[in-house]
């Protein structure tokens, strides 16, 4: 077989070639053509169609995704934003935290465990870039229905993923979530983030600058798994039969990424790189076309050098494979001795594959015969802009006009009591111990707080207790009710939840998972989130530090609910002052703060009772929710609350049930005047938090809420081994225990 060369290529103009099996469309393939003068070699259409694939390109999102920059909040915490790696930003004393959350979603359908497993194995390499140390993982799951059979294939193979790589490498995982619905049953979502430390001075950004530099590709040798990965997989619609594209999903090897991981800290530590990229959608592609765009030259790669586990791949394949545990660097002459000493003190494969020339091209030569030449900017940064056709669904309205105020409300004190139980029953709100019992939570020494908690908190200084917390929200329900209120929900409950450990909310990462761009309907869902979510992070001034857009998701023509999922990052000054959400100590009052209104669609009552999905979501007040955080702060800092907890799904008893059962106490509740026992235990309205206050401390906690000017009403003491509302019913702790604890392993057993 002819080796498709740039000069065959330049000979053969009319050759045919597989541009649209590669995931490129026919206008797609006459600009590459366009760009080139010429048709591309296979080598160059394989990194085109991976690198201008939805995954990698955003070129359905962009368009959108621009407000995040144009909207941003002056954040002077800020130090690195949308467009590397990961956002980097200052949280004091010298240090800078990075954080980011992407997705995993579609190969994690297809090989539950690999999917997962090398979610997180690439969310921490992101990290790593940066020259941070990762130092926790969170990891935001959705699954199908929790009683479908393919649940029991999926959920299980994905948990024991996450777990397995992160434990290996002994990254303490402190947050996330576990949502099941109907809708993700082919499409499972599988989120992951990572949080790394570093101090300022050892931000590391992916470029490649330097004339002569020598380019190393360093870690695991390159095999046929993940050929296509996630930037063609996560690229198309699942056909309604099952999923149609399957390329080989990649395979992890958490103790190699460790050895990467701990090779790489001490080359950064010595100041060996000028740049650095980790290899992960669109592998070679992505990173030798990212380094050289950003960097201020060009690049010349011998792909027939690349280490590789299969012999017989070509080097289409070698460009496309997304195998794990692989980082790009750039290195000066003098440097690359010492580096690779490094990378051999490690075990870790090492290997000059080319250097950064004075051109502006990207040249790959293989076995001495140029198969690519092109401008790498049209690779990795130029590729196709679509202004997407959007346009409000007709059955919107309709969905919103289906208000749950019309559900059928229990009549009885026996029935409140029933519904009690089978929402905090429900396997959204049922204890998700049987799967974060399997992560190890508390490894490394530093985890201050995790699952359950409403954050991760994390210590990241020994000597002052400086940590920094984060939470990780969305909700589908508000979302497909109302894409632009549902986001700003998912942002306004992960701020509160940071919030309520005591930590100030700093900026963020999102993960927007949605259905096809190529439906109107799903792409005015996309417009509204990231318009919802700019607007939010203005008010709040919290800035989007970058994050990942996954579309496709959808079965036929059946999309997922809108998903935006948004992680907070908060700092706390000192961790022995968090607030965890576990009642602590008999005989403190309860206070309820915020407003509570009849709001009810989306809600778990609604879902769990009625099994309905109608009406419009709670309202969002995002000056309520920035003064209800500054007020759980300042409590916390100053000793006056002992435990906090946000309500979001399942209103007010759920929060009080995780609250009771996280701290072994029970608790007394009385009806606030002008509301009804239904309404004051199942409304969701947001900007909400159930705190404990100390006898002591309630003059002055309450003074500080009347002089701000946030509804503060106290409900309740924590007593005994009930929850008891007064007048209505009592559930012992044990029961209520059963009815939380039991669901999950029974579902998956």
């Amino acid at each position: 077989m002819t080796l498709d060369t740039v000069k065959h290529a330049t000979d053969t103009p009319d050759a045919a070639q597989p541009w649209a099996e590669l995931g490129l469309k026919q206008d797609e393939y006459t600009r590459i053509r366009e760009i080139l003068q010429r048709r591309p070699t296979g080598a160059e259409l394989a990194m085109y169609s991976v690198m201008w694939s939805e995954h990698c390109s955003y070129k359905s999102s962009k368009v959108h995704l621009r407000q995040f920059g144009e909207k941003a909040p002056e954040n002077d915490a800020l130090l690195v934003g949308i467009g590397e790696n990961a956002g980097v930003v200052d949280v004091g004393q010298g240090y800078a935290v990075t954080f980011k959350v992407e997705s995993h979603n579609h190969p994690s359908y297809i090989e539950p465990y690999q999917g997962a497993a090398t979610g997180v194995g690439g969310i921490v390499r992101d990290i790593l870039a940066m020259g941070a140390r990762p130092v926790a993982v969170v990891d935001p799951l959705r699954f199908g229905a929790a009683d479908h059979p393919d649940t029991k294939r999926v959920l299980p193979g994905v948990v024991a993923g996450v777990g397995g790589y992160g434990n290996c490498l002994g990254l303490p995982n402190v947050g996330g979530e576990v949502v099941f619905d109907s809708c993700y049953q082919g499409n499972p979502l599988v989120n992951a983030g990572c949080i790394g430390v570093m101090r300022h001075e050892d931000i590391h950004l992916a470029q490649a600058s330097g004339t002569g530099n020598k380019v190393i590709l360093y870690g695991a040798r390159t095999g046929g798994d993940g050929i296509g990965g996630v930037s063609v997989l996560a690229s198309e619609t699942f056909e309604s039969t099952g999923p149609a594209k399957r390329p080989a999903v990649q395979v992890g090897d958490p103790f190699q990424e460790k050895l990467l991981i701990e090779c790489t800290l001490e080359i950064f530590a010595e100041k060996l790189v000028a740049g650095i990229q980790d290899l992960g959608g669109a592998g070679l592609s992505c990173a030798t076309s990212e380094l050289a765009s950003a960097g201020s030259g060009g690049m010349r790669i011998d792909l027939d050098t690349v280490p590789l586990r299969d012999a017989t791949l070509s080097p289409e394949e070698i460009l496309m494979s997304e195998s794990q545990e692989r980082m790009c660097a750039i290195v000066e002459p003098a440097k690359v001795g010492r580096f690779l000493e490094i990378c051999e003190k490690w075990d870790v494969i090492a290997t000059v594959i080319g250097e950064v020339t004075e051109g502006e091209r990207l040249e790959i030569f293989w076995h001495g015969e140029q198969i690519v030449d092109v401008p790498p900017r049209t690779v990795a940064h130029e590729g196709p802009v679509y202004e997407r056709p959007y346009a409000r669904p007709a059955w919107q309205d309709a969905l919103q006009a289906d208000d749950a105020g019309r559900l059928a409300r229990p009549g009885t004190a026996e029935e409140l009591r029933a519904q009690v139980l089978r929402v905090v029953g429900s396997p959204n709100q049922a204890s998700k111990a049987w799967i974060t019992d399997q992560y190890d939570r508390f490894v490394q020494g530093n985890t201050v707080l995790a699952q359950p908690e409403d954050a991760g908190v994390i210590r990241i200084d020994a000597e002052t207790n400086l940590g920094v917390a984060v939470a990780t929200d969305g909700n589908g329900r508000y979302a497909k009710l109302d894409p632009y209120t549902g986001t700003q929900l998912a942002l306004a409950e992960a701020y509160r939840n940071v919030a309520a450990t005591g930590a100030r909310p700093l900026a963020i990462s999102n993960c927007l998972n949605f259905g096809s761009p190529e439906d109107p309907g799903v792409m005015w869902q996309f417009a509204e989130a990231t318009r919802g979510l700019a607007d939010g992070c203005l008010q709040l001034g919290t800035p989007v530090t970058g994050g990942n857009v996954s579309l496709y998701n959808q079965t036929g023509d059946t999309a997922i609910h809108p998903t935006p999922v948004v992680m907070v990052l908060g700092v706390i000054d000192d961790v022995t002052r968090r607030t965890p959400i576990g009642f602590g100590e008999e005989g403190q009052l309860l206070y309820l703060l915020g407003d509570t209104r009849e709001e009810f669609g989306g809600s778990a009552w609604s879902q769990v009772v009625h099994d309905h999905l109608g009406g419009l979501p709670p309202a969002v007040d995002l000056d309520r929710e920035k003064l209800l955080g500054e007020i759980l702060i300042s409590a916390s800092r100053d000793g006056m609350i002992d435990a906090a907890h946000d309500l979001s799904d399942g209103g007010l008893i759920q929060a009080v049930a995780e609250s009771a059962l996280r701290g072994g106490k029970g608790a007394r509740l009385v009806v606030p005047d002008g509301l009804s026992a239904f309404t004051f235990l199942f409304s969701e309205s947001a900007g909400r938090a159930v705190v404990s206050v100390p006898r002591s401390e309630e003059l002055r906690f309450t003074d500080m809420c009347g002089a701000r000017g946030l509804p503060a009403t106290r409900i309740g003491v924590v007593d005994g081994d009930t929850v008891e509302v007064q007048g209505e019913f009592g559930i012992p702790l044990s029961e209520l225990r059963t009815a939380h604890e039991e669901t999950i392993p029974a579902l998956l057993a």
